[in-house]
């Protein structure tokens, strides 16, 4: 905790950036999961003490999975995959947006807690800011209509919205943060894209990008949409009667 205390200390500005991010991402989801209900004639509230305390369950279990992260071999080592997601969009699908915007937000404070920071949160930012635009498309798209049609179209716009995000965010912002924190060159960052995978192209952000980060996110929004396809439907009934 006092390495985690001293990180955030260090690093204030990324900090409140990603507290500004929060805000406005937690606000639009409870905007648009408001005018769902309202389409769909219902009148409850955004969050109660059982969805609450289903959040809380539905993030350890991201944190648990976003722990056992892995590399990919078309990427350098500091992309990693992990299948945090898969527990929240499940999550989303049942309790709605806002609850999957808590959801990862929770997951990344109890990782923080148990792991630390290891890249000046800037990846911590990062994989809640993609997390988020995996997540909420889709739970948005499902909360307007929920059938099996709309929940598969919801998981690809979802995967696709990701993977734009995802490698546009990288080029933008993610990899100039990284070389400015870490005080290495922007190029040397290239060039280990470069040496495990030559579509990475030689010194261009843009090839790096395409090549490394836009195949992991669209590994990941596949492999979690299909899984989420696959055991939302048996699972749905279990978790809203709360036997969980």
């Amino acid at each position: 905790m006092n390495g985690l205390l001293e990180s955030v200390t260090q690093n204030v500005a990324y900090v409140l950036s990603f507290l500004a991010i929060i805000v406005v991402l937690f606000a639009t989801a409870v905007l648009l999961e408001k005018a769902a209900q309202k389409k769909n004639g219902i009148n409850a509230p955004v969050f109660n003490t059982r969805k609450v305390a289903m959040i809380g369950m539905f993030s350890a279990i991201a944190m648990i999975l976003h722990l056992f992260d892995f590399p990919l071999p078309f990427a350098p080592e500091f992309y990693k995959l992990d299948f945090s997601e898969l527990p929240i969009l499940v999550g989303t699908f049942a309790f709605g947006p806002a609850a999957g915007v808590m959801m990862e937000f929770v997951k990344i404070m109890l990782k923080l807690m148990v792991k630390g920071t290891s890249t000046a949160f800037v990846g911590d930012l990062a994989n809640f800011v993609i997390g988020c635009s995996f997540i909420l498309p889709a739970s948005i798209m499902y909360a307007f209509r929920k059938n099996k049609k709309s929940a598969v179209m919801a998981c690809i716009t979802g995967t696709l919205i990701m993977t734009v995000f995802g490698t546009a965010f990288n080029a933008v912002y993610l990899l100039p943060a990284f070389s400015k924190l870490y005080g290495i060159p922007l190029d040397q960052l290239l060039a280990m894209g470069t040496a495990v995978n030559p579509l990475a192209g030689e010194g261009s952000i843009v090839s790096f990008v395409v090549a490394c980060v836009a195949p992991l996110n669209l590994v990941k929004g596949a492999s979690v949409s299909l899984v989420t396809l696959l055991i939302y439907k048996p699972l749905s009934p279990i978790i809203k009667a709360g036997k969980v």
